[in-house]
């Protein structure tokens, strides 16, 4: 037996052949063919996803949702504007709600990691104008 290569020895053994002499072509184990891991077809190649971020979200039910806000304020607007003054206090007190809600919006997403100028561009104002209305420290409640 071959001291050196003990595997060699084993294998000349177990086939006959001669330590240290190879395989023929025809006499060599077939190999299966092992699928490769191929990334999930929404992953970018390349990309360590506990690294990056996704930062686009879908956002087709807060649109839709949207716009049902959108047709409620309109709504109660027509109502309050048909002759219901008493509603109109109500929709004093909705915008200063909406204007915390806006607030704690823009609030999540800087703690999200989202900077001024991205909140801006999708408000249609300025970094400094955006920073400087909803960047402050909370309304303290009354």
């Amino acid at each position: 037996m071959n001291e050196q290569a003990p595997h060699l020895a084993k294998q000349s053994e177990d086939s006959g052949r001669a330590p240290g002499t190879l395989r023929s072509a025809s006499t060599a184990p077939v190999l299966e063919k092992v699928p490769s891991a191929q990334p999930p077809p929404w992953r970018r190649p390349g990309v360590n996803p506990p690294l990056t971020r996704r930062r686009r979200r879908p956002a087709t039910e807060n649109d839709e949702f949207a716009a049902f806000a959108r047709r409620v304020i309109r709504a109660w607007a027509r109502r309050v504007a048909s002759g219901d003054i008493d509603a109109i206090a109500d929709m004093a007190a909705a915008a200063s709600e909406l204007d915390d809600a806006m607030r704690e919006a823009v609030a999540g997403l800087r703690a999200k990691g989202y900077s001024w100028a991205e909140i801006a561009a999708r408000l249609g104002v300025t970094r400094q104008a955006a920073h400087q209305r909803w960047g402050g420290k909370s309304r303290p409640e009354a």
